[in-house]
């Protein structure tokens, strides 16, 4: 029993060492963009302090935010995912299965749309989406609660009618846009180009603790994904947990798309490679799914910038459809028969 424990922990150190390299040198390289790429002496030079005025804006100004929102911003959209498939025992949940990405859609357009009396135009998409992602939570867990309680069951087909409510109403309002069409859907599509240090001052602090509860909670998890009964019977406040653990996704979800917009497939995808890569104990699971969200998106970024041509870069989440879709189809036509759950 030791013997497979200590290996178990070494396989989850080197593919923790492999992941965070594979972030180190996409990371970098993405600090690099430019209609002419940087060097990466050059990049370094900066890093250290060197360099001159252009690059240090083109490295330090333009590309570290960006960077470092792929990295935040990868990490909570995968542990978010994490989370959802453990609670509804759901190999197919996502971040966004509650209705939550439909939420922040409207309230993204709506601050496109409207002027807001005392929201600021420039802070008011975001702002908005955020309170409307989060309220679309809170509004799915109110719906599902029956006699007192709450039910997984209960709460996956609220999210689904809500959620299904709420995009025909951003279809709506996409269609009377005129001309800031444009701005609706290329915010549905996922970008990364607006970060700034001022946006990642909140973002950063709102995914860090999220992280830091939902990793203080893996175990109770580990019991939920039995069953509420079983779970119950080893002690665990189910009903607290939950409520506890969806705050905490939402608003890490929240948070992530009210400044960079829908970015699809991380929190669907990356939960699953690492189930099949360390087993479903979501003590592994949790924390891997961190490093390797934000590996991924950082990837994303660097490939959507490196291959831009005169169209411009394409929307982060494209790529992540575009490389997640087919590779999630992939494995589960390899592995059908084991797909991490057991």
């Amino acid at each position: 029993m030791n013997k497979l424990r200590r290996s178990g922990n070494i396989r989850f150190v080197a593919i923790l060492a492999a992941v965070l390299a594979v972030t180190f040198i996409f990371a970098f390289l993405g600090l690099g963009w430019a209609r002419w790429p940087l060097s990466a002496q050059v990049v370094w030079d900066v890093l250290l302090g060197g360099g001159s005025p252009v690059n240090r804006t083109i490295v330090l100004d333009i590309n570290l935010p960006r960077v470092i929102m792929a990295v935040f911003v990868g990490a909570g959209l995968a542990i978010s995912g994490a989370v959802m498939q453990a609670l509804f025992r759901n190999p197919m949940a996502s971040p966004y299965i509650l209705g939550v990405s439909s939420g922040a859609a409207l309230g993204a357009a709506i601050g496109m749309l409207f002027t807001i009396p005392f929201i600021p135009y420039l802070i008011a998409t975001p702002l908005l989406a955020f309170v409307f992602c989060f309220g679309t939570m809170m509004l799915v867990y109110s719906l599902s609660r029956v006699g007192g309680s709450t039910h997984v069951e209960t709460l996956l087909l609220s999210g689904i009618a809500v959620g299904a409510f709420i995009s025909a109403i951003v279809s709506f309002l996409t269609f009377i846009a005129g001309d800031r069409m444009e701005g609706i859907v290329f915010w549905s599509m996922g970008s990364l180009s607006k970060a700034s240090f001022m946006n990642l001052s909140i973002v950063i602090p709102v995914i860090v603790a999220g992280l830091f509860i939902i990793l203080m909670l893996s175990k109770e998890l580990n019991a939920m994904m039995l069953g509420d009964a079983h779970a119950m019977d080893l002690g665990v406040d189910v009903k607290r947990t939950r409520l506890v653990l969806l705050i905490a996704t939402t608003a890490v979800t929240s948070v992530s798309v009210a400044f960079v917009g829908v970015i699809g497939f991380v929190g669907l995808v990356i939960p699953h490679i690492v189930r099949m890569l360390v087993g479903p104990d979501n003590r592994s699971v949790i924390p891997l799914s961190i490093f390797a969200g934000a590996a991924y998106l950082v990837i994303c970024d660097y490939i959507a910038h490196a291959f831009s041509g005169s169209v411009g870069v394409m929307p982060i989440g494209i790529i992540t459809a575009l490389i997640g879709g087919p590779y999630f189809i992939y494995l589960l036509r390899r592995r059908r028969h084991q797909v991490g759950w057991t």
